[in-house]
């Protein structure tokens, strides 16, 4: 019994730190996003110069801190935050985490806000790939609800889940 109870109290700890890990790489990525979309491209979806200023900065980022910060996946850290940007909006005005400046905001969110992303890296990489916002977040809950991997959420979109409930509910 008593091994039992500490196994259990192990593996929760466990699932604790996986579920912290992942969160905090998703908020630094969507951090990351942020601050391309808003400081290297002064707000806009795309600059015209993005291409040399993506390049420049993957190579100083993997200098620094190693594998991981291509071009390619800086490029969908971008696309992550203009995707799921209007979430942390909703968030920060919720718990009235506004800061004047753009490093506050960006310390605050890592530090007292509760992350609003639920699932790993890879689950919200196929998430960004669906245009409409409300399939997107479908699948989402649907995954969170459910524990989906990422093979299984990438199944269900596959099998058209959310077109074909919506269709049961139209009859």
């Amino acid at each position: 019994q008593l091994f039992g109870k500490i196994a259990d109290l192990l593996n929760e700890a466990r699932k604790f730190v996986v579920k912290s890990v992942n969160q905090a790489i998703v908020l630094t990525y969507f951090e990351i996003g942020r601050l391309i979309v808003e400081d290297e491209q002064q707000g806009k979806e795309r600059a015209e110069y993005g291409k040399s200023i993506l390049k420049e900065l993957s190579q100083k980022l993997s200098e620094e801190f190693g594998k991981g910060y291509s071009v390619y996946n800086l490029e969908r850290m971008r696309n992550f935050y203009l995707v799921f940007k209007t979430r942390i909006d909703e968030n920060e005005k919720s718990a009235s985490l506004m800061r004047k400046s753009k490093e506050q905001k960006s310390a605050s969110l890592m530090r007292k806000m509760e992350s609003p992303f639920n699932l790993s890296w890879t689950h919200y990489l196929l998430l960004i790939k669906i245009e409409k916002e409300e399939e997107r977040n479908f699948y989402e809950i649907e995954a969170i609800n459910n524990n989906w991997s990422v093979r299984e959420l990438g199944r269900q979109y596959d099998s058209s889940l959310y077109e074909r409930l919506v269709l049961s509910r139209d009859k």
